[in-house]
């Protein structure tokens, strides 16, 4: 089934697609080149991200996701991964059109 997820030390990963998204709007946003490697654990302040890049950031996912992250879950996003996780979770709790 599409939803299932393996745990992996009780906490559920994001699907690999969506990561893989998330990584390439970062780059979009903060105009990194191509080569940039990007992995899960990429955090955006490592990146040169300031916190009006970050909200830029969680816009793009807004848009490419059709989600709404509130400000306080924003403010908590820094990693690639933790963007991810997020996601996933509002995709999954929006209703379906």
């Amino acid at each position: 089934h599409e939803y299932l997820r393996i745990p992996i030390f009780g906490v559920w990963q994001a699907k690999p697609e969506t990561v893989q998204k998330v990584c390439e709007i970062v780059k979009k946003q903060l105009a990194l080149s191509d080569e940039t490697e990007l992995t899960p654990e990429s955090k955006f302040a490592a990146l040169g991200a300031d916190s009006l890049d970050t909200v830029e950031i969680v816009m793009g996912l807004e848009e490419e996701f059709g989600i709404s992250v509130e400000e306080e879950s924003s403010q908590n996003i820094t990693t690639v991964q933790e963007a991810a996780d997020l996601i996933e979770k509002l995709v999954q709790k929006k209703p379906e059109a």
